[in-house]
């Protein structure tokens, strides 16, 4: 029951966050980025502060607080900040395509972080998947032959993100899926109010009901809601096997690129992707055998 309930869940928070990068691409058009990183992170962690009053959360240990701040790092800061930046000069199909790798960066922090020796093939496959994505960046870039600064800032993107989810689902499995994004939002607050406010006042902010819409989306799902059922996924059903699920995530997103933005699907991008993706799928499979165990890494 744990298991098929890890997966649906898990299914469920993909499905919210393959409509992010349409989101961020949209908001960013009329809105600051940095306003729009940081500004859904303070919005969500009002509606997280509300929850945890109401459920009478307790205070997460001295340990907790620390492996909470990684999450903050990667979930909350890292990946809307390096997105937002990103999107205002790239389309959200070229980021979709990126984001393939999140599952291989995924499994790659939780084999770190669990400290276990997975076999030569995996580490092969990530590379593969990694290098596949840098060949599409490299041939597809404004400036052909090099990565441009939306590339960089989008593999610091994915990168982060795979670091806060593999945090995030290990402890989910203490905290609770809910409990451990509403607390990683309320110790971003020293960080995200200021900057915010900052942007808001350098930049103020002025948009119409589309871009507004998808700042709410973002805000209310992709940094709030979409978190619930994710960590609580990978906290059931585990990071490694839940984490398969990621594998439609890109697919959606190009979808809804096309479908909500008019953006085009290139050859190029179904072919980069669906070379990642294989990478991927052979990362899961190595990484589900069984592996050799070290020292567990200090928490």
């Amino acid at each position: 029951m744990d298991r098929f309930a890890g997966l649906a869940l898990g299914a469920l928070g993909v499905l919210a966050f393959s409509f992010s990068l349409p989101t961020t691409r949209l908001a960013v058009q009329e809105l600051d980025p940095w306003f729009v990183a940081f500004g859904r992170a303070v919005g969500a962690a009002l509606l997280a502060w509300g929850y945890l009053r109401l459920t009478g959360a307790p205070r997460p240990g001295r340990d907790q607080w620390r492996r909470l701040s990684i999450v903050a790092l990667g979930v909350v800061v890292g990946f809307p900040l390096f997105t937002s930046l990103a999107l205002t000069s790239q389309t959200a199909t070229h980021g979709a395509v990126v984001v393939t790798v999140l599952p291989a960066m995924t499994a790659v922090f939780a084999v770190l972080r669990a400290g276990e020796r997975p076999p030569l093939l995996f580490w092969v496959a990530s590379l593969g998947g990694l290098l596949a994505v840098l060949a599409f960046l490299v041939t597809s870039g404004t400036v052909r032959g090099s990565l441009t600064t939306a590339d960089l800032f989008l593999l610091a993107a994915v990168g982060l993100c795979g670091l806060g989810y593999a945090e995030g689902g290990a402890l989910a499995r203490e905290l609770g899926g809910a409990r451990t994004i509403c607390w990683a939002l309320l110790l971003s607050l020293p960080v995200t109010v200021p900057v915010t406010v900052a942007a808001a006042v350098l930049d103020p902010p002025r948009a119409g009901a589309a871009a507004w819409s998808a700042f709410g989306y973002l805000t209310a799902v992709s940094m709030f809601l979409g978190f619930f059922a994710w960590y609580a996924g990978l906290a059931r059903g585990g990071i490694a096997r839940v984490g398969q699920i990621q594998l439609a995530q890109p697919v959606l997103t190009l979808a809804w690129s096309a479908l909500l933005l008019g953006e085009s699907v290139t050859p190029a991008s179904i072919a980069a992707a669906l070379v990642v993706l294989a990478c991927v799928v052979l990362i899961q499979r190595t990484r589900n055998s069984p592996l050799v165990p070290t020292a567990q890494m200090n928490r």
